[in-house]
């Protein structure tokens, strides 16, 4: 029977929800400092050029504080694998690049002066094909690339693979091999990229107002990057307008906008444009998978051979780093008896990519699961029946190495198949008509408590009660949107017994909170959420001893509820606040404060990238009906059924929204988002352009939570945030191509594409 909560499982309205909602939230863009400049950048005209400045035109410019370049600073390349020059000298690599910088005592100077730099450029030809740039004859993209692959332009190369391939491909009875090829996607944060640097000449320390989304490693990065002491750089978070991975790596912007703070000594603001959010912040990876996969005669799979070749473009972000995931989902996603992969990562003249929510596994999962439909096709068994067969399951212990403690992957897909039969509105004579209807369905695993990348994948916690019974939570996590500072509260509310409206969640400044690595990997609920149940752990232990000697008791089993602490043996209670002044004020003094430190049980991967990465694993499934206009080409999606194995349902309202965020940002994945590229220059750097879903483009999203109470989880918790986008480009290809009984091996599927599959079909037919 599960146990029954006071607060978690409930609906919980997100904590900054009125802040929000009133305009009262303080984000980046609202920050204002007394003597404050304004920062602007000059960007390359050309992604692969020489180029000389000449900056007078501009220090002359009344209102112009500061004009540095290349020359002027000394600093350290930047980014994983540091081969990106914050300020570039003489030669660009892309069309980001930037050249100059400014601040000045208005944003409109700012900018004017950027106008007024001269640049002379020496127009070279780029390479914006990592085939081309692989070539024997290829000119080195990046001078600052360790030369330590077989040819200089490879950035990053993984290898990984279990089981015996070869034994796996006689036993097959179906073969079957496709190229896939993924597009560039932008985060498209509805705040756009800002920061505000304050560093004082009297004792050398700088502040930085930033909205990273890894505060304490952003520290460290950024003292590499300036040569200063990471102690002497703090970070404070204003409220973050989106992040969806983008905010994980440190970007040129940050650290110019430090150095005019330090050459001037007065704070300054830089904050970008629309068009420059495009421009210049980092995007999904753009890719090609070549899949190989067998199946036997009972439908059961038998191996995967994949080969990636990843678009780096000029500088190695985190990126590069995505087959950490996508590897993973190859190995491990359904039963496979065996796996071969090899990926990489080559640079060109093209802008690079960083992180984003999925972190490569929409990509692979795409690839995959179209390749799951077409193995069912040519061996003849149903697409549901295909997936069951080989669904993963509880106790299973994958070539990788993944541990499945829990495991709802087949609740799941029975879920979303029994959901979607049950109402679905397809009948097999409406496909004669105009409009085409299909169904797709679609699988993912993910990690779902951290994932072992850096050497701590922990965090901290500090827990206080103070003398009038409020409570506040001092947490290493942070929070960009997700909703963590909501759960935290709701646990400590649990805990304590003490009611919401007086727990404060503090998460936000880099000199008070403890050590986390940030958010990402759908870990701060797991992480965080276990590391304050093990501050509420020791906090109790010495409230319950003292409550049981102000009561006179022998026993400090205790409970907690409305404000009291209540004994568990003869019923008496006392109130919190008065244990705690207690504490405070009777010799010896003590305060009501504890401090925990959680690390996930997960283990680094081997040398071979085998290894249990996380604590625990989520799965989802998803079903999507679509609807193709054979006239337009235009694609409607008609219902998504999406389950999900969450573990524990904490708040199910707060849930509900990453959902529904998450899925509708895979159906912009799937349909209509792509940022376009020709020689190395975006062509479509606004909203418009890009073809961002809007609010009517949104279908029915039906959501079952599968609840699996992992054990190592928060009350059986595990992350959810990056899984609800991961299935449904998949899904909605597996549904398009049901519709047009087409192949579908490239995203996103524009109406063109439609068309020229129908435009096709019909010449076949002729």
């Amino acid at each position: 029977m599960k146990k029954e909560y006071t607060i978690i499982g409930k609906p919980v309205p997100k904590q900054d929800a009125k802040i929000r909602v009133t305009g009262r939230a303080v984000y980046g863009h609202d920050i204002e400092i007394p003597g404050m400049l304004h920062g602007a950048i000059l960007r390359t005209a050309h992604p692969r050029a020489e180029f000389e400045l000449d900056t007078s035109a501009a220090r002359k410019l009344p209102g112009v504080v500061c004009v540095i370049t290349g020359d002027d600073v000394d600093t350290n390349n930047i980014s994983y694998k540091r081969d990106h020059p914050i300020l570039k000298k003489g030669v660009t690599g892309c069309i980001r690049d930037e050249i100059a910088a400014v601040a000045a005592e208005s944003k409109e100077i700012a900018e004017e002066a950027i106008r007024l730099i001269k640049v002379k450029y020496k127009i070279k030809k780029g390479v914006f094909c990592p085939e081309e740039a692989l070539r024997e004859n290829a000119p080195r993209i990046n001078p600052y690339s360790s030369g330590k692959f077989s040819h200089p332009n490879i950035a990053e190369v993984f290898h990984y693979e279990h089981g015996d391939v070869e034994e796996q491909r006689k036993r097959s009875k179906v073969i079957l091999s496709r190229r896939f090829t993924l597009p560039r996607m932008t985060h498209a944060c509805m705040a756009t990229s800002n920061i505000t640097a304050s560093f004082s000449p009297v004792d050398g320390k700088l502040l930085l107002y930033s909205s990273t989304q890894v505060p304490f490693l952003y520290q460290r990065d950024m003292a590499h990057a300036l040569k200063m002491n990471p102690s002497d750089i703090r970070i404070i978070q204003p409220v973050i307008g989106g992040g969806f991975g983008s905010k994980l790596d440190m970007y040129p912007f940050e650290p110019i906008c430090a150095l005019l703070s330090i050459k001037t000594g007065r704070p300054v603001q830089l904050l970008y444009s629309r068009e420059e959010e495009f421009i210049a912040s980092p995007t999904r990876q753009p890719m090609i998978i070549d899949l190989t996969a067998g199946i036997d005669e009972k439908g059961r799979f038998t191996f995967r051979e994949v080969n990636i070749l990843k678009d780096n473009g000029a500088y190695t972000s985190w990126g590069a780093t995505t087959p950490f995931v996508i590897m993973q989902a190859f190995s491990s996603l359904y039963k496979v008896p065996a796996c071969r992969f090899d990926a990489k990562a080559v640079y060109t003249n093209n802008v690079f990519a960083g992180s984003f929510r999925g972190y490569g596994n929409p990509q692979a999962t795409f690839a995959l699961e179209r390749m799951i439909d077409l193995l069912a096709d040519e061996i003849g068994i149903s697409k549901t029946e295909i997936r069951r067969i080989n669904a993963n399951e509880k106790g299973e212990v994958t070539g990788q190495g993944l541990h499945y403690e829990t495991c709802g992957h087949r609740e799941c897909l029975d879920t979303v198949i029994t959901a979607s039969e049950n109402k679905r509105t397809i009948s097999p004579s409406e496909n004669k008509q105009r409009f085409l209807k299909g169904i797709g369905y679609a699988s993912m695993l993910h990690v779902g408590g951290g994932a072992k990348i850096y050497r701590s994948d922990g965090c901290g916690t500090t827990l206080k009660i103070d003398p009038y019974g409020f409570c506040t939570v001092i947490t290493g996590s942070n929070e960009i949107g997700q909703g963590s500072e909501t759960v935290l509260a709701m646990i400590a509310c649990e805990e304590m017994g003490i009611d919401l409206s007086r727990i404060k969640v503090i998460n936000t400044d880099t000199d008070v909170k403890p050590w986390d690595v940030g958010v990402h990997a759908s870990r701060t609920s797991f992480v965080a959420g276990n590391s304050l149940l093990g501050a509420i752990r020791l906090l109790k232990e010495k409230l319950s001893k003292k409550a049981a000697q102000l009561l006179g008791e022998s026993d400090a089993t205790m409970n907690y509820t409305k404000g009291q602490i209540v004994s568990a043996v003869s019923g008496a209670s006392i109130a919190l606040d008065k244990v705690v002044r207690e504490m405070h004020f009777s010799e010896p003094g003590e305060l009501a404060i504890a401090s925990y430190f959680y690390e996930p049980s997960s283990r680094f991967q081997d040398k071979a990238f085998k290894g249990n990465v996380s604590g625990t694993y989520a799965f989802a499934s998803q079903a999507i009906e679509v609807e193709v206009d054979t006239y337009t080409g235009n694609i409607r999606v008609k219902d998504i059924w999406v389950a999900q194995d969450v573990g524990k349902v904490l708040n199910p309202l707060l849930l509900d929204g990453q959902i529904q965020g998450g899925v509708v940002q895979g159906i912009g994945y799937a349909l209509s988002e792509e940022l376009l590229m020709k020689d190395g220059k975006i062509l479509n750097p606004n909203f418009h352009n890009y073809k961002l879903l809007t609010a009517s483009d949104i279908p029915e999203i039906h959501f079952y939570p599968v609840e699996t109470l992992d054990k190592q989880g928060p009350y059986g918790a595990k992350g959810v945030g990056e899984a609800p986008l991961i299935p449904t480009a998949a899904a909605i290809a597996n549904a398009v191509a049901d519709a047009l009984q087409a192949e579908i091996l490239d995203l996103p599927i524009t109406p063109e594409k439609v068309l020229r599959i129908i435009a096709g079909k019909k010449a076949e037919k002729n």
